[in-house]
């Protein structure tokens, strides 16, 4: 409810501090008193929209404070938690300053927050009917929530917007798998070219280096190879063995004719002996260390070619050769993964469809459900039309169900209509109905839905606009029906309305030569006899009108005799 109302510079308030109370709270006034600027500045602390002229002339700046203290389990606490809002003393206060400039800042509990949040908190916790104003209660987008609380599917709604949670998350998942899969199918006869190639190179771990070691000991044994094989050359080539024999039997044939003197020779035949056979040795040395050292040209050039394999398919993969093995290791692992991921492709379409279904089987049974509620919910408030002089108006709860465009609430669109005239078509309630039967409409539907919101106050601006009598009376009748179960604050210049309520303010204007004020004031069982006399005789109070206030409001009346009688 709301408990509090503090108003400071504004407009022609210069401050007011006003308390409220639960049931029906009635504001009256003369016309032109300024009973409109009350509603503006509550407008402006739950979120309205803020005029350069609204801060009263001469003061920097205006502000306006509402206090409210909504039941336990109204939905604005989760509110204040999903945007971190302080929320103590089970009250909260929506406080709107505005500079003479125009410009506003909005606070709830004195925590600074932006005016759209500002207006979605008060939303929830007030709602404003004027003549012009259909806020709130006659937007479309409204309406579904309304049949809910009406119909007390609201569960059934909730169980659609949890299945319809589920199935989304499924086909978020499933459209990014998807994706993932597009771009792995672009890949996968790569990968597998990758994968067939490496195989065939088969390479190993550490191979790269192992290869290169063995590459230069080859080309090391290569050049020994080259030197030994020049020396075997350069011995055969220079034919010193042939030279030495040759030599060797020359000096051999020297001797034998020799008698004496051959001692010199013997020894020269003995060190080319030795030659011949150091030569002999030495090429048999030389042919041994070329069977040791030497290379096979095809082990050195099959090295090469490995080599040069691994470090190209190493370059085409930006990898160290090393590495080529992990790499198809790797590339390997990719293709399973595609495997799996096709797997789990199909498991998240399958999940998908399920989902699918139980929304669908949910969605249906709401729709059923609001059919049903639907029905009741035109037949309350056609009950209610007749007394306030609508009784040849049509209402009705249009449901457009579109099963090929499904949304958290379900399949349905829903929207009242209403049709104002016998035999005309119906059309939305906000657009067919005129000012009065706007809100008479508005009073109607409430009435029907009353207890089924979880508004905190609920005001009325001039309901009663353009009807009397007994009429008046059936509006004075459901508004203080409706605010048994919700907080109403109704503007009106009906005495029959005026004297239903639970509270009754008066809202006065006073001029001087150079200041114009408004004033609210609470009043109490007198001067409330005296202001609904006013709404009933005009500008010059008479005994009968103040007779007739005592009845409308069932006080004491003087009898002809002078005695105290019960009116009404």
């Amino acid at each position: 409810m709301l408990t509090a109302l503090h108003i400071q510079d504004f407009v022609l308030i210069d401050r007011a501090d006003i308390r409220v109370g639960m049931g029906l709270t009635a504001l009256t006034g003369e016309t032109g008193a300024g009973k409109s600027i009350l509603l503006d500045a509550l407008g402006l602390a739950v979120g309205g929209r803020s005029e350069r002229g609204a801060v009263r002339a001469g003061a920097k700046q205006g502000a306006v404070a509402a206090t409210f203290e909504p039941g336990g389990d109204h939905l604005v606490w989760s509110l204040l938690e999903e945007n971190a809002l302080p929320a103590d003393d089970d009250q909260i206060i929506l406080r709107r300053v505005q500079g003479a400039d125009g410009r506003s800042r909005g606070f709830v509990n004195d925590q600074p927050v932006s005016i759209a949040l500002l207006r979605t908190i008060g939303e929830t916790l007030l709602e404003i009917h004027g003549q012009h104003d259909g806020r709130g209660f006659l937007a479309s987008a409204v309406h579904r929530s309304l049949l809910d609380e009406f119909g007390g599917i609201e569960k059934k709604a909730a169980t659609v917007r949890r299945h319809w949670d589920k199935w989304r998350t499924i086909q978020r998942d499933l459209e990014e798998r998807r994706r993932e899969q597009d771009a792995v199918a672009r890949e996968v006869d790569y990968l597998r070219h990758i994968v067939t190639q490496l195989e065939d190179l088969d390479p190993q771990t550490d191979e790269e280096s192992d290869l290169a070691a063995r590459r230069a000991a080859l080309m090391a044994a290569e050049k020994i190879s080259e030197d030994l094989n020049a020396a075997t050359a350069a011995i055969d080539e220079g034919g010193i063995e042939t030279k030495l024999s040759v030599a060797l039997r020359n000096v051999e044939r020297a001797g034998e004719r020799l008698s004496a003197g051959g001692d010199v020779l013997k020894g020269a035949a003995a060190h080319l002996e030795n030659a011949l056979s150091e030569a002999g040795e030495a090429s048999a040395a030389i042919a041994r260390a070329i069977d040791e050292f030497g290379v096979d040209s095809v082990e050195l050039e099959e090295a090469e070619e490995r080599l040069f394999a691994l470090r190209g398919e190493a370059r085409k993969h930006g990898v160290a050769p090393d590495q080529l093995r992990a790499f198809l290791d790797k590339t390997r692992a990719a293709l399973d993964d595609v495997a799996l991921g096709e797997a789990a492709f199909h498991d998240l379409e399958k999940a998908a469809v399920e989902a699918a279904g139980v929304y669908e089987k949910a969605a249906t049974a709401l729709t059923k459900a609001r059919s049903a509620a639907a029905v009741k919910l035109d037949k309350a408030v056609a009950g209610e039309l007749a007394p306030l002089k609508l009784g040849k108006a049509r209402f009705e709860t249009r449901i457009d169900t579109n099963t090929d465009s499904p949304g958290p609430d379900g399949y349905d669109r829903i929207e009242f209509m209403v049709a104002t005239n016998p035999g005309a078509p119906a059309g939305p309630l906000k657009t067919i109905a005129s000012g009065g039967e706007l809100s008479r409409f508005v009073l109607a539907m409430k009435a029907a839905l009353a207890a089924k919101e979880n508004r905190t106050v609920i005001i009325f601006d001039e309901v009663d606009a353009g009807v009397g009598g007994a009429v008046a009376d059936a509006v004075g009748e459901r508004l203080a029906r409706l605010a048994k179960d919700a907080q109403v604050l109704v503007v009106t210049h009906s005495p029959q309305v005026a004297a239903r309520a639970n509270a009754h303010w008066r809202i006065d204007k006073k001029q001087t030569a150079k200041t114009t004020r408004t004033s609210v004031s609470e009043l109490d069982a007198d001067a409330r006899i005296e202001e609904i006399a006013r709404m009933l005789s005009g500008a010059k109070v008479t005994d009968e009108a103040r007779a007739a206030a005592r009845r409308l409001l069932g006080s004491p009346v003087k009898t002809a005799r002078g005695k105290l009688a019960k009116a009404g």
